[in-house]
């Protein structure tokens, strides 16, 4: 390194060069975090040669006010105020990885912007050279951030006083096959999950305004049915129409159609990015209508486990954004979920203060101050005969999607919702009676299953779909937390 040293042989801060982060300042282990700094928790492989602390300062540095060398432009600021400091450094045991806990101070950050933090935060760090790999796992966000968000438009409190529906899970399938259905058609398998016993339809992630059905004709179809079914059941009933389009114009003319035709809900997907989807979060607010988040492309960060962004962080910025509903896993089912780690995910979600907890990847309590909680919703791979499972690790106030086990019936799509429908009432009244519907759980279906011919036949097609490959998905926790 260039740079004139001191009497004691260590280089000025301010001497021409290049000045290992550490020693500029971004390395602090005597710093004591306050309750108003941003904390983060990255799990990071430095280079060979690379020193690990030096590594973590490095990560603090790039992510707040440093560059690759020495600027007097620093003098014209409070730069020590400015700086991101890394106050811990953690070995993994019988890995390569470290843990490095960053506290960024709230002047960083533009208030209620998720572009903004998170174009700090992991906007250039993860394609630096002197890291093989960098995840952040977790982020305390306080409550002095947290109240310049909006947060959720309505939330799980006043959702279900929108729907009435009180005490169990909500009910939900995805209309299949996503893809090439007419509007006719789109609309018939709507009403019929509907009339069958379902709370909710909706469309998948990729139905937008294809040739084969342009998003007006499905929006009209959709509605129709979803009256008629209010109409046959004297419930409350919904479809989440997907108002994601190429541009913002396109999504709030959609979704002032959704809204003038009675929908209590619409969908987005995160591909829209973080200013759109406040955007719609504000004009759901505004209008009174329900906010679906599919989380559409998000194992394209979440799901590697040394690199990217874990999905626990994914949900607290959603949290913030402000979304009624994001996919959350299933722990059961098709797609990969550790047990403990969905339930960090949920609690996330939902509670409104979140002890930090190892066990459920949680590494710093988090306060939310009182907003709203977001209503999980499970999906992929899930069917009838799981229903103590599901209610097991997942609880009360979550969506139970099922595509394929309420289409797939071989009775058809009404008789697949009902017996999804009697399924969860039957367990909801077994854990009631005081019933152990874990354990207990396929003696109780197997009743219900007696007089529901519904579920029996449901039970007997798919009483051996289990999904149960090798995981991919360890437990992602292995030091211990901080608060």
């Amino acid at each position: 390194m260039a740079g004139a040293s001191s009497s004691d042989g260590k280089k000025s801060r301010w001497s021409a060069g290049v000045t290992p982060y550490a020693e500029m300042g971004y390395y602090n282990p005597d710093y004591e975090p306050k309750d108003t700094d941003i904390l983060c928790a990255f799990r990071f492989v430095p280079q060979e040669g690379v020193d690990p602390i030096e590594a973590a300062a490095a990560v603090a540095g790039e992510s707040s006010t440093a560059t690759w060398t020495v600027v007097w432009t620093d003098r014209l600021t409070a730069y020590e105020h400015y700086q991101a400091k890394c106050y811990r450094v953690v070995p993994v045991p019988g890995t390569n990885q470290h843990i490095a806990y960053i506290a960024y101070d709230l002047d960083l950050f533009e208030e209620g912007s998720i572009a903004n933090m998170t174009s700090s935060i992991i906007g250039n760090v993860f394609g630096f050279k002197a890291l093989k790999s960098l995840r952040l796992e977790d982020m305390r966000i306080p409550p002095h951030y947290v109240k310049t968000f909006q947060g959720p438009p309505h939330g799980i409190v006043m959702e279900r006083e929108y729907l009435n529906k009180y005490g169990r899970p909500l009910l939900g399938a995805t209309t299949k096959p996503k893809l090439g259905l007419s509007a006719r058609n789109y609309g018939r398998v709507v009403y019929e999950a509907l009339r069958g016993g379902l709370d909710f339809v909706k469309d998948d992630e990729n139905i937008n305004s294809q040739p084969f059905m342009r998003w007006r004709d499905r929006f009209l179809y959709c509605m129709e049915a979803v009256n008629k079914a209010i109409a046959a059941t004297g419930e409350i009933k919904g479809h989440y129409l997907n108002v994601t389009a190429g541009t913002m114009e396109e999504m709030y003319e959609r979704a002032e159609f959704a809204k003038e035709l009675g929908s209590v809900i619409v969908m987005i997907d995160l591909t829209i990015g973080y200013t759109a989807i406040q955007s719609m979060a504000k004009w759901a607010r505004k209008n009174g209508v329900l906010l679906h988040l599919h989380r559409a492309g998000h194992s394209t960060f979440t799901r590697q486990k040394t690199h990217g962004v874990s999905f626990r962080v994914l949900a607290k910025w959603m949290r913030l954004a402000g979304v009624d509903h994001v996919h959350a896993g299933t722990v059961v089912g098709k797609l990969e979920g550790d047990p403990n780690n969905v339930r960090g995910y949920y609690a996330t979600l939902r509670e409104n203060h979140v002890p930090a907890n190892p066990a459920y990847g949680l590494y710093f309590d988090q306060d939310w101050a009182s907003m709203p909680g977001v209503m999980p919703v499970a999906s992929g791979g899930i069917h009838a005969g799981q229903m103590h499972l599901l209610l097991h690790y997942l609880g009360e106030d979550v969506v139970l999607q099922f595509g394929g086990g309420t289409i797939g019936h071989p009775d058809g799509i009404a008789e697949g919702a009902t017996a999804n429908r009697v399924a969860v009432e039957a367990m909801i009244q077994a854990r009631n009676a005081g019933r152990d519907y874990l354990n207990e759980g396929p003696d109780i279906l197997a009743k219900a299953a007696r007089w529901s011919p519904s579920l029996r036949k449901a039970l007997e097609v798919w009483k051996d779909v289990s999904f149960n490959f090798e995981s991919t998905d360890t437990p992602d926790v292995t030091v211990t937390p901080t608060a």
